[in-house]
């Protein structure tokens, strides 16, 4: 029997080391489910295209590989284009496999099934590139393509589309690479470069490090060169944890608050890893523009962000990790002397105080729950609890934080995301943190972790409100308007939907529950959380 090319890119996908695709069948991709039939290759369903999105970035974060989905034609595509959008924010890899109309129907509007205009000019708006199938032939050098931004550029979705008359084409001709063992190597640091980076760091009294999503691949060598120069580490959103708390350099605050701001404007370098410096990190108060202290270096995989937002004195375009340890084994073994890194704690209890009693209370009750379980992950939407841990988190080093309230900003990410995040992280608590307003926009994939079989468990902030709305409203002298939340009864829906549902009133029920989720394999929602609002 023929191999069909749906079936050959399966195979191809499992050679990339793929193991989870994240979609909804239809009558446009079934041709491409023919090859997952007898694959290692395991198939999870969300009940939105959205959550199909939203779960493979967190797949992706946590795995390290491209999170992968699979899409109809049109709505498909139109209903994960938010989750795409955040995942191209973010820097996030993620394949998208989608349908299109026959190849001799495109561009015509003929009003066929699915029909888009031009399918692939709209999604080349949230991707590194769109690319549309034309030959069953080109399949393996654009997969190669797409494997080249995930692994020698800056991480970011791809889309490739196969019009519904390739997807059954023959394929026996095509022959199978080996499976993949070497990735592509991303640029290195010019010499010339790291010898002049060296430089300013023996010149520099004051260093600082800012740290961006960018640098968590180079943990171990941005620790290095912290311990080296015994300078400050702030860190964006995206970086939390790259030091745990309990660092003596490690300061996992936002650097839009203003204690912060001051350490920073301290400083005679600036060096700033893998970070856009962007408004929703550095000025999401809006206290003024970020200006970086003393000079400034940059170290960037993309080019043009070396040009956006701050001119640096030094712009290093090469990988974190390349780019530190080159600048590591140029400096002495022996810390030097940082009136900074004696600031540390005296900054974190600075941002600490100038919390209101309920941020400060979150800050606390996510201390207590890393505690007991210090590997756990936390997945967040736009809410309370994320806004605070964004501004102060005491994350230990095993721990992992991420969210969607920075960056594009979407809502009803925390929940698939953190069932993405399981499907990566198997052995590990994975907590999503959602507000009632953000968890309905995907509910409904509290199915997909129930038969998945992959379980976490859900903090549910329920203010009854789009509480951060209502609030901006009243300080620009809007009356809020549509902001008060009718919600419904969500222990009814867990239990409709098989999770377990829990009432807490402390963090030490928070913390037996998340450990109950672990032990029984079943998810859990956990309802009650607002007594931090009450106590703080």
């Amino acid at each position: 029997m023929a191999l069909t090319l749906g079936e050959y890119l399966v195979k191809l996908l499992e050679r990339y080391d793929v193991d989870h695709v994240f979609g909804i069948p239809g009558v446009h991709t079934a041709e491409l489910y023919r090859g997952l039939t007898n694959s290692p290759i395991r198939h999870v369903t969300p009940r939105h295209e959205q959550g199909a999105s939203f779960a493979a970035d967190g797949y992706a974060r946590m795995s390290g590989k491209p999170g992968v989905c699979l899409l109809i034609t049109g709505p498909g595509l139109t209903n994960a284009l938010t989750g795409i959008a955040q995942a191209y924010a973010d820097s996030i890899p993620m394949l998208i496999l989608s349908g299109v109309n026959p190849t001799r129907e495109l561009g015509h509007g003929n009003g066929r099934l699915h029909e888009l205009p031009n399918q692939s000019a709209l999604m080349s708006q949230v991707t590194a590139f769109s690319h549309t199938l034309t030959h069953a032939d080109d399949i393996l050098p654009v997969l190669e393509r797409a494997y080249a931004v995930f692994e020698g550029g800056r991480p970011r979705p791809v889309h490739i589309e196969i019009p519904l008359d390739l997807m059954g084409a023959d394929a026996s001709h095509l022959e199978l690479p080996a499976r993949r063992s070497t990735p592509m190597k991303p640029p290195c640091i010019h010499p010339d470069l790291g010898a002049a980076f060296a430089d300013l760091c023996h010149a520099s009294e004051r260093p600082i490090i800012l740290a961006g999503g960018g640098a968590l691949q180079a943990q171990a060598e941005l620790t290095q060169l912290a311990e080296a120069l015994n300078a400050p580490v702030v860190t964006t959103t995206n970086a939390r944890g790259i030091l745990g708390d309990e660092h003596p350099l490690a300061l996992n605050a936002s650097p839009s608050m203003a204690a912060v701001r001051g350490l920073i404007g301290q400083a005679d370098l600036t060096i700033a890893v893998g970070t856009e410096l962007g408004q929703t990190d550095y000025n999401v108060y809006s206290a003024g523009p970020f200006q970086a202290g003393g000079k400034l270096v940059r170290i960037d995989i993309d080019a043009q962000q070396l040009k956006r937002n701050l001119s640096a004195d030094l712009e290093i375009l090469s990988d974190a990790r390349s780019a530190l340890a080159d600048v590591v084994a140029r400096l002495p073994q022996s810390a030097k002397s940082n009136p900074l890194a004696g600031q540390v704690a005296e900054i974190r209890a600075a941002v600490a105080q100038g919390l209101s009693p309920l941020y400060a209370g979150i800050a606390r009750s996510l201390g207590a729950i890393w505690q007991a379980h210090p590997d756990a992950v936390f997945v967040g939407d736009s809410t309370q609890p994320v806004y605070a841990g964004n501004d102060l988190l005491p994350i230990p080093a095993d721990g992992r934080w991420f969210n969607s309230a920075t960056g594009f900003g979407t809502l009803g990410y925390a929940l698939p995301a953190a069932i993405g995040a399981k499907a990566a992280a198997k052995d590990r608590p994975v907590v999503a943190v959602a507000g009632d307003g953000g968890v309905q926009f995907t509910l409904t994939e509290m199915a997909m972790a129930a038969e998945a079989d992959l379980p976490i468990s859900l903090i549910l902030w329920d203010n009854a409100c789009y509480l951060e709305i209502s609030n901006h409203m009243k300080n620009i002298n809007v009356p809020p308007i549509a902001v008060d939340l009718s919600s419904p009864d969500f222990a009814a829906i867990g239990a409709a939907y098989g999770w377990t549902v829990v009432r807490v009133s402390s963090e030490q029920e928070v913390i037996e529950a998340i450990g109950q989720t672990q032990t029984s394999g079943k998810s859990t929602l956990i309802l009650g959380m607002e007594f931090l609002d009450q106590n703080g």
